[in-house]
């Protein structure tokens, strides 16, 4: 076993530094927790799934702003209840009102 020797003033700054990390990492936790737990998020996959779309479909929902997303990690996900009221509002490609093409 080896034994390292530091001073009580670097073992305490240390402590401080640890402390302050965690109280970090506690209000943000306290800040999303709610997000998180009040709406659930789907990723690409789930939405062309559940909308029954293709990713070029979604990518031009996205470009034409019918479906709010946020970025994380490079992935993007949506909210479950902006996905459903896109559905009940009916598919948009399905009208040539907003530029989309029947498909």
């Amino acid at each position: 076993m080896e034994v390292i020797a530091i001073q009580k003033s670097t073992l305490d700054g240390m402590k401080n530094e640890l402390k302050a990390l965690l109280e970090m990492t506690e209000n943000a936790v306290r800040k999303y927790t709610p997000i998180f737990k009040e709406e659930k998020w789907l990723d690409n996959q789930e939405v062309c799934l559940m909308m029954d779309i293709t990713k070029r479909t979604l990518q031009t929902y996205k470009d034409k702003g019918l479906l709010p997303y946020s970025k994380l990690n490079r992935k993007n996900y949506y909210k479950r209840s902006d996905v459903l009221s896109l559905l009940e509002a009916g598919h948009p490609y399905n009208t040539n009102d907003n530029e989309f093409i029947d498909e």
